[in-house]
């Protein structure tokens, strides 16, 4: 019986063997894989089935559903006039493209939220003023004060005859109560998780998560960045204070909003969303009228700007914008080649924020070399991560961007868990994209892309402003001198880094 059993688990694990060999990947990470699945006994297909398998090239939505949910957005794309491409970055904009259809879209506003309170405050004001639809993916919605009073204005919108639909994450929603969803089904309410993973029917689907958070309201106002809906964001936690970004649109990327969510909602419910109602006229978008009754608040009226105390930064102009998603079963990791071409082909500088530091070997490839040809290179991560191994896996990576001169600032008024980038005065993103294996690699995300000289300005100074809240790393040689079994630690720590 234990020869059988012993044949049988040596036949699973060569035909395992060969499949990681066929599926063509860098040779480093298949070596990595065979040798977990030759010197760990069971516990390495064990791993390999949840963390190791290739989903890229798994068709998991139709190409005629995807044409039909992008149909709308593709034809305002066409009826734009005069859309004209900054010749500077014509080649990143065809790239994404190329790769996914994420349209660019002109005449866009937007305002700048860099706490949760003004966003949060926003986002309930918007969902006030709804009157044909609200769609919400996110990929946490705590059961706290803030996540129930976002829920009970959802609910109220749903009695009132609003269209409400809602995606969270199965996953990052662990911890969250089923009845706190089952309230606002109770309402109405079309809430949906994404790729639900239930003990002990586990697979491999809980490696790779929706991180996006995509608001969009009526059609006409979206909400993307990289606040979840939880208290922490406005009261912090005990330890420390959350300090993050997040961005309201108005205009025609609000459209690839829409299509992004309905893509999403397709994927977990199997259900074609196509009207033409949920891409309403772009020209509407600048009548606050045309959204609210004289008995509702507009979504369009004036909030506080900058210098205020209080609200949004404005950026007044209209900057050409571009969704860009990126997800494990889309042919191309569209957002880390985009970040690679920014890299590459900066000229003065690339700022960049992210709450986690574990590049693939590309993204840290690119760093290197801007920072080596001279590009001002400057990234800003988290004094402290909010996870120890988060944190001690990203040291090693450090020590490599230091060593080529990437500037590293170390954020300590608190947890920066803001995503964002900004290069030469020109282009800037914001998103749900960290810089991690998980999200370049595993993770649904989500970032808008904006080319326009205002706007660059306006992250670029976010940047310098948080800037003033961290420590620069300049003494590499002390952090060189750590203690041997620290460094081995965290050179150990590191190979875990793809599972993070």
């Amino acid at each position: 019986m234990f020869n059988l059993l012993f044949l049988i688990y040596g036949l699973f694990i060569l035909g395992t063997i060969i499949t990681v060999l066929m599926e063509n990947r860098q040779p480093v990470k298949a070596m990595a894989w065979l040798m977990v699945l030759v010197f760990i006994p069971v516990g390495g297909i064990i791993l390999y089935f949840f963390f190791g398998q290739n989903t890229r090239k798994q068709r998991h939505i139709s190409q005629r559903s995807l044409d039909q949910l992008s149909k709308q957005s593709m034809l305002e794309f066409v009826e734009q006039k005069n859309l004209k491409f900054p010749e500077r970055h014509r080649m990143l904009i065809q790239q994404f493209l190329n790769e996914n259809w994420a349209l660019p879209f002109k005449d866009n506003t937007l305002d700048i939220y860099t706490s949760g309170h003004d966003f949060f405050l926003a986002l309930l004001r918007s969902i006030g003023a709804a009157q044909d639809h609200i769609h919400i993916s996110t990929y946490i919605m705590e059961d706290d004060p803030l996540g129930r009073l976002v829920a009970d204005a959802l609910i109220d919108k749903a009695r009132k005859g609003v269209e409400v639909r809602l995606i969270y994450d199965d996953v990052g929603c662990w911890r969250v109560k089923d009845a706190f969803f089952r309230r606002m089904r109770d309402a109405g309410i079309d809430v949906q998780p994404f790729m639900p993973v239930r003990f002990p029917a586990f697979t491999s689907k809980m490696n790779y998560r929706n991180h996006r958070k995509v608001c969009v309201i009526d059609g006409r106002v979206g909400f993307i960045g990289g606040m979840n809906i939880a208290l922490r964001y406005i009261k912090g936690t005990r330890k420390q204070a959350w300090r993050d970004t997040h961005l309201c649109i108005r205009g025609g990327a609000v459209y690839a909003l829409q299509r992004t969510f309905l893509i999403d909602h397709y994927f977990v419910s199997r259900t074609l969303i196509t009207s033409r109602r949920y891409y309403p006229p772009l020209h509407a978008s600048s009548s606050p009228s045309s959204l609210s009754s004289s008995s509702s608040p507009s979504i369009f009226s004036p909030l506080p700007r900058e210098g205020s105390g209080v609200g949004p930064l404005g950026v007044g102009l209209s900057p050409l914008a571009q969704v860009v998603t990126s997800s494990p079963i889309s042919p191309w990791p569209e957002i880390m080649q985009g970040y690679v071409r920014i890299l590459l082909e900066a000229r003065h500088y690339v700022y960049m924020e992210s709450p986690y530091f574990l590049p693939t070997e590309v993204i840290l490839f690119a760093m290197r070399t801007a920072a080596l040809s001279g590009v001002d290179v400057r990234l800003m991560v988290p004094y402290h991560a909010d996870a120890k191994l988060v944190e001690w896996a990203s040291r090693s990576y450090l020590m490599q961007t230091l060593e080529s001169g990437v500037k590293v600032y170390l954020y300590k008024a608190g947890f920066n868990h803001s995503k964002l980038i900004v290069c030469d005065d020109s282009l800037a993103s914001c998103g749900s994209n960290n810089i991690d294996f998980r999200s370049f690699e595993n993770n649904f995300e989500a970032n808008i892309f904006f080319y326009d000289e205002a706007t660059a300005l306006k992250f670029k100074q976010i940047f310098l402003d948080d800037q003033r809240d961290c420590v620069l790393i300049t003494d590499t040689r002390h952090v060189a001198r750590r203690p041997f079994y620290k460094r081995l630690w965290e050179s150990l720590v590191r190979l875990l880094s793809p599972l993070l």
